[in-house]
């Protein structure tokens, strides 16, 4: 993994004032001081000023996904991250469309459910708890099934951490005259999705991933000709994003309540983002967490799901010690005393835990997450932190 920049190059980022544990998570994840702030004030959702709150919002977002034709636009939605995305497939994806889901994890298992909630036809390409979908694999199933109109990928599948082949994948659907759709919600803000880097018809993600925000709205940023396409689509009053669009183009409002406080919160977020270096940066900082944790954890005899060239710098699975003195439970209980709330592992062949890398921290915490794992194994008594046979064995199949 890339070298890290020293403690002494690096100021530390201020600690939670509120004394809070960090939510080592993919979302909700910690949140700077400051954005916490922003929610202590009122707003109107119908005031002038609200309505210029969301158009700075949408504004900015289009920056960040560095839209310099403005052949695109950002359609904010109310609720969490599965609401956008279930918005975005519901309006997006004709009647009569077909889509190809590319599963490798929690996530994309979802967005099949929810099209068979929509009625909408869908095959999929199922790799198993983690491994990536590759290009040549896509294209055969599109050469396979013309009606395949649309193909859909989680970019970054956080039950397992893989960061998926995007722009592989992207390169595909389009020499195969289809259209892709992008799940980007735990990366987009600091893993490159821009309009520049690769080819889709829309992307999503919400404000409390990488952005730093809090839970309360996601967003849809799309091609303007798949969203004037859109019109009478959805399945859906309340998820339907042409309507929304077009709500928020004529008046400058949200269709039905917003969340007024999220939206004051990520603009400061937004702020925070900007003057830290945008996508590049904030992705840097994330990858120095992520390589200080998992350095220092297999330092400790941890091992780590994937190998270094699938680890996202968003969140790391890494498998349970085989020792019978180790419990996930108490395990969770003890680092939670010590200041850190870690995830529970969704992987079906092997136990496993992740630890995120995302929020307002930076690798000064991740060396004391590191020290509480290790003070952690010692109290429950765990003399090693290596896992099972069958758990490597697992792990050897990415490598085939």
């Amino acid at each position: 993994m890339p070298n890290t920049a020293s403690d002494r190059t690096i100021a530390p980022l201020e600690t939670p004032r509120l004394g809070e544990p960090y939510l080592l998570t993919p979302g909700p994840l910690t949140t700077a001081y400051e954005v916490k702030e922003a929610m202590l004030r009122d707003w109107g959702s119908w005031d002038g000023d609200f309505r210029a709150m969301t158009a700075e919002l949408r504004r900015q977002l289009l920056d960040i996904a560095g839209d310099a034709k403005g052949e695109f636009d950002c359609v904010p939605m109310q609720g969490s991250g599965s609401f956008s995305v279930e918005a975005m497939l519901g309006s997006f994806v004709p009647r009569d469309g077909k889509v190809l889901v590319l599963i490798n994890g929690a996530y994309g298992k979802r967005i099949a459910q929810t099209l068979t909630y929509l009625g909408r036809d869908h095959v999929t390409i199922d790799k198993g708890d983690y491994m990536p979908p590759r290009g040549p694999e896509v294209a055969a199933a599109l050469n396979a099934d013309p009606d395949i109109t649309h193909v859909i990928v989680v970019h970054c599948e956080t039950s397992s951490g893989i960061l998926n082949p995007l722009k592989e994948i992207s390169e595909v659907v389009y020499a195969n005259g289809r259209k892709l759709l992008v799940d980007s919600m735990s990366a987009f803000g600091a893993v490159p999705a821009g309009i520049a880097d690769l080819r889709y018809e829309a992307i999503v993600s919400s404000a409390n991933k990488c952005i730093e925000g809090v839970p309360g709205f996601g967003f849809v940023i799309a091609r303007k000709t798949e969203l004037e396409a859109a019109k009478g689509r959805s399945h859906s009053l309340s998820l339907d994003v042409h309507a929304q669009w077009d709500a928020m183009n004529k008046t400058g409002q949200w269709r039905f309540t917003p969340p007024t406080h999220v939206v004051a919160a990520f603009l400061e977020a937004l702020r925070l983002h900007r003057e830290e270096g945008g996508v590049a940066a904030r992705g840097a900082r994330y990858a120095r967490n992520r390589d200080v944790m998992v350095a220092g954890m297999r330092e400790a005899g941890f091992e780590t799901l994937l190998a270094d060239r699938w680890l996202s710098p968003i969140i790391v699975t890494f498998f349970s010690p085989a020792d019978p003195a180790f419990a996930f439970d108490r395990f969770y209980e003890l680092m939670k005393e010590k200041g850190f709330i870690i995830y529970p592992g969704k992987l079906t062949v092997v136990d496993s835990f992740r630890i995120g890398c995302i929020g307002r921290m930076d690798e000064h915490v991740m060396r004391r997450v590191v020290e509480a794992a290790r003070t952690s194994l010692t109290e429950m008594g765990v003399a090693s932190a290596a896992p099972p046979a069958v758990a490597l064995a697992e792990r050897s199949r990415l490598a085939a």
